[in-house]
């Protein structure tokens, strides 16, 4: 198992990370990527496909991505079109919610209106393409000249690029995704894998529901998402262990239990390979942040 898990130094004194307009292909596109920063990630050019959690995107310039944290994620530009896009990378923290008076205020309510409803994406007008363009800019001045308060700016504007979408997102229903080469069988299992985590999930079981044999199945599912079945499902059972583990008072045991793992050793191996530490640590961490 060896999906990308992206390193930031809690303790830094600025907890964010920009990446300006990097030029991603098939050959420099980096494995999947999961981390427990928030991401925002907007498109300057090219096309390609996002996968976010478990659902794909086309992109296309103009697009704004947010990724909350602890969500799989991996694009795959196409071979003829490079995404060139800039990244914000951030804790939650570093953005916390503020209170003006009676009001109270989450500049992170735009990440959770996201992974509510499972739409990932927002499509931004040429009015707001500049303005986020010019934004990011800025940002990126700041953190190249270190002037006295730059820190302070540089949190300014990331509020800033929080609050405008914040503002601009839709509690509609997100638009239908399509397909392009990708089977429709890809998708459905997926979803069905997303809601049948604790259950007993095998490659010839998925591959029997999706009628094509596991050998195609298994080829299809790593070229796509950049993980193969079982890599996979154990990235999500330990993504949804992680959030229990901050939101809950379940024991570890238990845990492990709720989160489809037979036996809770195998459940420490898998927790310190995917996340970086043991599920003791990690919430002692999470409380910490709280």
């Amino acid at each position: 198992m060896n999906p990308l898990r992206k390193h930031f130094d809690p303790d830094t004194s600025l907890p964010i990370e920009l990446v300006l307009r990097s030029t991603k292909n098939l050959q420099s596109e980096l494995p999947d990527h999961l981390h427990d920063w928030y991401e925002i990630i907007y498109v300057h050019s090219g096309a390609g496909s996002f996968f976010i959690n478990h659902t794909f995107y086309e992109m296309q310039a103009g697009d704004l991505y947010l990724i909350p944290g602890n969500t799989i994620h991996r694009t795959l530009p196409h071979s003829d079109e490079p995404i060139t896009s800039s990244a914000m990378f951030f804790s939650g923290q570093y953005v916390q919610t503020t209170a003006i008076g009676k009001d109270a205020y989450s500049f992170l309510r735009c990440f959770d209106k996201a992974k509510t409803g499972r739409n990932y994406r927002i499509e931004l007008l040429p009015a707001e393409r500049t303005r986020i363009e010019s934004i990011i800019d800025e940002m990126n001045e700041e953190l190249l000249l270190r002037q006295p308060g730059y820190s302070q700016a540089v949190l300014l504007l990331l509020q800033t690029v929080l609050l405008h979408t914040n503002r601009k997102m839709n509690p509609g229903e997100p638009k239908q995704q399509h397909g392009g080469s990708r089977p429709g069988w890809l998708q459905s299992a997926l979803n069905y894998i997303d809601a049948h985590l604790v259950d007993s999930l095998s490659l010839s079981a998925l591959a029997a529901r999706a009628a094509v044999s596991p050998s195609y199945f298994s080829r299809m599912f790593k070229q796509m998402t950049g993980l193969n079945v079982t890599e996979y499902i154990i990235a999500k059972r330990i993504m949804h262990a992680k959030e229990l583990l901050g939101d809950t008072d379940y024991t570890v045991a238990e845990i492990a239990s709720l989160c489809g793992f037979e036996s809770l050793p195998h459940f420490y191996r898998m927790f310190k390979k995917v996340a970086g530490s043991t599920p003791a640590h990690y919430k002692r961490v999470d409380d910490r942040s709280t």
